[in-house]
């Protein structure tokens, strides 16, 4: 909505193409915005694949996509037979690098919130954490702790906490689950598209879980000797679009924010980035 907002306000006409997988969301557009704003200038398209590929063959002044970057290709792709510029918002494994001299409690608290937070679907979410092995149970029993807080016993039973948004994704999330080591979670149940809170432990950077983006309630730790194990193990991959580092330590989080690059980063908290809407907010490029 907040690039429509500024669309209409420079006078131009937008094409809406809302998701397809958010469904309700979609439909809630495609009733809504013709309340208020001229169809003939303003249309919502609704559907799938078919739609979306039509859409994409019609000259347009600008393109706006958020969303994952297989399909971020696919519309860069597209806007380049006509020279259209694309403005992309991505997703990406956003990592969270956690040191030996911080507030464990406090981390992990606010990373279990950061992550949890609608099951895990935002794009912003902490994907995977990067800690010493020293202090990897440490992490797990206090963001376990912390689960047990914010839903109770019986997290099924919890209306605090969501759901995966369709079985596609669902089955997809869970499979990143086989042949991992779970310390915690991993229980699921596809009538309900529920998948409990999850964390892995010891995984290996080839793991399926640390090939995409994760997009669900599933947390990667990954162990790495020092501060500069982890700023390489995040430089050697895709430039994430958030970034976050724990410790109390103002050299070390200034060093994490000199070496590497991301959208944006937060320190000792997550997604709170976002919130502050004085910053600019995107991935590199």
């Amino acid at each position: 909505m907040q690039p429509l907002i500024g669309a209409i306000a420079a006078g131009n006409a937008v094409v809406v193409k809302p998701s397809e997988i958010s469904e309700h969301t979609a439909q809630l557009i495609a009733d809504l915005l013709p309340q208020y704003i001229d169809p003939e200038l303003y249309p919502v398209v609704t559907g799938g694949v078919p739609e979306t590929t039509e859409l994409l063959t019609q000259r347009f002044d600008h393109i706006l996509y958020t969303g994952n970057s297989v399909v971020g290709k696919i519309v860069m792709a597209a806007a380049a037979k006509h020279l259209t510029p694309v403005t992309l918002e991505l997703g990406g494994k956003s990592p969270c690098y956690i040191d030996k001299d911080c507030d464990l409690a406090v981390a992990c608290r606010r990373i279990t919130w950061g992550k949890y937070l609608n099951c895990g679907q935002t794009c912003i979410a902490p994907d995977y954490i990067l800690c010493e092995p020293s202090i990897q149970d440490k992490v797990v029993e206090n963001i376990k702790r912390t689960l047990q807080e914010f839903y109770g016993e019986d997290v099924k039973k919890s209306p605090d906490y969501e759901r995966i948004i369709n079985k596609r994704h669902f089955r997809r999330v869970l499979a990143l689950l086989e042949g991992q080591k779970i310390a915690h979670g991993g229980e699921a149940d596809e009538a309900s598209c529920f998948i409990a809170p999850t964390i892995l432990t010891n995984v290996s950077p080839e793991a399926k879980v640390m090939e995409e983006e994760i997009f669900g309630p599933v947390l990667p730790i990954v162990t790495v000797k020092s501060v500069d194990e982890a700023i390489e193990f995040i430089n050697r991959r895709e430039k994430p679009l958030a970034l976050y580092v724990f410790s109390n330590n103002k050299k070390l989080i200034k060093r994490v924010i000199s070496e590497t690059s991301s959208g944006g980063v937060t320190a000792n908290d997550v997604i709170m980035h976002f919130f502050l809407a004085t910053l600019p907010f995107g991935g590199v490029g």
